[in-house]
């Protein structure tokens, strides 16, 4: 094993780099801050970097859907500095195959964050609403933007209004920022759509029905955020949110002359945010029956924001056929309100966008979607400074087979 110093960080790894300086074992265990460990893998299935939460990590040959998976690694050859560094979560693995690798050095997690949203529509108006009511303790400010210039400055006026007399401090504040000052910011909130079927319209997958239009102006911004040389997270609200990720990302790291050179967005910074709604009408359903009631405290969502998505009723005691008829309920939800005659935006708004958000900010599991070898996937997670951790579970073999089947059609897709 080998050490070394980069800037006024400490770095490990199994692999000799002539080029860094080295240092002392004991240096890197006497660290009580973040440390790093060192691999080159293939930029286009493996994230930039990730929190090393788990011995198995080390040995992580491939990412795929079994990143979902707990796995037992013997640790009996590994030092135990590196066991503790590990239970506390201060060791994040970086991958040099990156080009601008050396940037997940410098991510900094600041008190009270930035956000910028684009896109308010319904859903986006009603998660500025949320991040304004709720934001108060982690957010600063909340940048908004639209097109429709008159639609910003309405959402300015009626957000900047909501206020509690006895805390007039509790709330972060709200401005209409420009173009240039978009990605001024330590979260792009992207909740941009184009063309969202009406009422009347017999779509049988409204999500991806917007995957088009969406695409074309996520990709945009995707290209405008690698030309601002952005730091921050780059947070998909708008539909399909798993496929609208890998555009973001495949665009991001295109250069002008068409070839992939991935020196745009890292994955882990592309994050969507589709699965906290599906896991709170997961709730709803499992609430009417006592049959599936422990979805409650033991349940889980897993996959895209609509067809491939997975219900768990239980990650104890997993029952398939349960687990099936609750996810038919939870996908189907969408159009059961919509034939209410209205759109359903107010619990996505909030359960997948502004608490979701909130909760990223916090270092707090939430559901989102993240880059999983080459597919953004959704599952629990949080955003450590050690980097994301995805959380890993003792599957149920069934559960397991669902979960290959939904991300190897995610893959097919785009």
């Amino acid at each position: 094993m080998y050490f070394y110093k980069l800037y006024d960080k400490l770095l490990f790894s199994n692999v000799k780099y002539p080029n860094l300086d080295q240092v002392l074992e004991e240096d890197i265990v006497k660290c009580e801050d973040v440390i790093y460990f060192l691999i080159n893998s293939e930029p286009s299935v493996s994230r930039r970097s990730y929190s090393l939460s788990d011995p198995s990590l080390f040995y992580q040959d491939k990412e795929d859907v079994k990143l979902l998976k707990e796995k037992a690694t013997n640790t009996d050859n590994f030092p135990e500095w590196i066991i503790k560094k590990i239970q506390a979560k201060s060791i994040k693995l970086i991958n040099t195959g990156y080009p601008k690798w050396k940037d997940a050095l410098s991510i900094n997690t600041p008190s009270k964050w930035r956000v910028n949203v684009i896109g308010l529509g319904d859903v986006g108006g009603t998660l500025v609403t949320g991040l304004r009511l709720l934001g108060g303790d982690c957010i600063s400010s909340i940048g908004i933007y639209d097109l429709d210039m008159d639609k910003a400055k309405r959402w300015e006026y009626e957000a900047s209004q909501i206020l509690n007399s006895n805390n007039m401090q509790a709330f972060p504040e709200v401005v209409c920022i420009d173009n240039e000052d978009l990605f001024n910011c330590d979260m792009f909130v992207f909740c941009v759509s184009v063309g969202v079927p009406s009422i009347d319209k017999d779509v049988k997958d409204v999500r991806m029905a917007q995957f088009d239009g969406n695409s074309r102006v996520v990709n945009i911004y995707a290209k405008e955020a690698r030309g601002k040389d952005f730091k921050g997270i780059f947070a998909v609200v708008s539909d399909p949110v798993d496929l609208l990720c890998k555009s973001a990302f495949l665009s991001s790291n295109t250069n002008s002359s068409g070839e992939v050179d991935f020196f745009g967005l890292a994955p882990e910074q592309i994050k969507g945010y589709g699965l906290g709604v599906m896991n709170a009408r997961a709730v709803y359903y499992a609430k009417q029956s006592s049959s599936t009631i422990q979805y409650l405290k033991e349940g889980r969502v897993f996959g895209p924001h609509g067809e491939g998505l997975i219900v768990a009723d239980s990650i104890i005691n997993y029952n398939n056929k349960l687990s099936i008829e609750l996810t038919k309920c939870v996908k189907h939800a969408n159009i059961e309100i919509r034939k209410t005659g209205y759109k359903p935006y107010i619990a996505p708004a909030f359960s997948s966008g502004a608490l979701s958000l909130i909760n990223t900010i916090k270092g707090e599991w939430h559901y989102s979607s993240n880059f999983m070898g080459g597919v953004f996937m959704g599952a629990k997670n949080r955003l450590l400074n050690s980097g994301i951790e995805i959380e890993r579970l003792n599957l149920d073999e069934k559960l397991l087979e669902r979960l290959e089947k939904s991300y190897e059609e995610l893959g097919m897709i785009l």
